[in-house]
């Protein structure tokens, strides 16, 4: 299970979102760089091909458009930064974040 909350500026969109343990986000890529700092939890992150565990307290940076995914280790709370905003979750056209893995 993942549950996300959004909030957007003009050029910035912060996400606050919370991936039960065993979650998977599947590969994708975007347009916007992203920023994700774990506020509880663990992720593990499948990014350009190099593996990156990221627990609490700790922030990663995907540049745009880099191939990455992310599987919750435990229970995980974290924000993701995103700029520019992205369109695709605020218009649903985000198909990849509701795929069954």
């Amino acid at each position: 299970m993942i549950s996300r909350k959004v909030v957007t500026g003009q050029r910035e969109m912060l996400a606050q979102i919370y991936l039960k343990k065993g979650a998977l986000v599947p590969m994708h890529s975007h347009e916007s760089e992203q920023i994700t700092y774990v506020l509880q939890g663990a992720l593990k992150f499948l990014i350009g091909g190099e593996e990156i565990t990221v627990r609490e307290g700790e922030v990663l940076h995907i540049p745009s458009w880099v191939e990455h995914q992310a599987e919750a280790l435990d229970d995980t709370f974290e924000l993701d930064l995103f700029s520019p905003i992205r369109q695709d979750w605020l218009d649903g056209t985000d198909t990849y974040f509701h795929r069954k893995s």
